[in-house]
């Protein structure tokens, strides 16, 4: 079996029932009646917390593909960003519809009056066009230099996740601290990459 057929047939598989499962257990938790005295923020801050797990495991493939050399994980990448964008959708359905009972009025100004807010939707708005667009066919149409510099929002998004968590929490800070420092060593990663793919290239080069 070749590592193509491999990730096809069976990392893939696998991965997309490990992405499930967080969903899956939350769905068992509200059907036993299991989360907690306050379910509606339970279910808002579970989703949000997979959310930016999943951006952050999908930011993890490329520095993962560069230090191992197993160049076959990038065809993970699509399925753990779309299953971020899907706890991100669930995440602001809970928000507007079982937080705010679809009150736009209350919806729109609590937005403009919390910071946490104003950046957690900013980050799902961005989310959307990266979603949109996760296809090859969108890749040919848009073309990959496009396409590339497009999705480069993701660092924007995840650096926009963090803040809205650590703006959402009133006193323990260490979890989204903790995000936070994650998501530097990854983009730290790629800043060292750049600057040496850079300093590498022969004098006059463009760009």
């Amino acid at each position: 079996m070749t590592q193509i057929q491999w990730i096809r047939w069976i990392a893939k598989p696998v991965l997309f029932v490990l992405c499930l499962a967080p969903l899956a257990w939350l769905v068992w938790d509200g059907v036993t009646n299991n989360l907690g005295a306050n379910p509606v923020e339970t279910v808002r801050r579970y989703t949000g917390d997979w959310t930016l797990r999943f951006l952050l495991i999908a930011l993890t493939v490329t520095p993962l593909r560069r230090l191992t050399g197993w160049h076959v994980v990038i065809r993970l990448r699509r399925m753990l960003g779309l299953f971020a964008f899907l706890y991100a959708c669930l995440h602001f359905v809970s928000y507007i519809w079982l937080d705010q009972f679809f009150m736009w009025d209350a919806i729109i100004e609590d937005i403009l009056d919390r910071p946490y807010i104003t950046v957690g939707v900013a980050s799902f708005l961005l989310l959307i066009p990266l979603a949109v667009t996760s296809t090859n066919g969108m890749v040919r149409r848009l073309g990959g230099r496009r396409w590339q510099r497009l999705h480069q929002l993701v660092y924007v998004i995840a650096v926009l996740g963090v803040i809205h968590f650590l703006w959402l929490v009133k006193s323990d800070i260490s979890e989204p601290v903790i995000y936070g420092a994650i998501l530097a060593l990854l983009l730290g990663f790629r800043l060292f990459w750049h600057l040496r793919g850079r300093s590498r290239q022969p004098a006059g080069a463009s760009g």
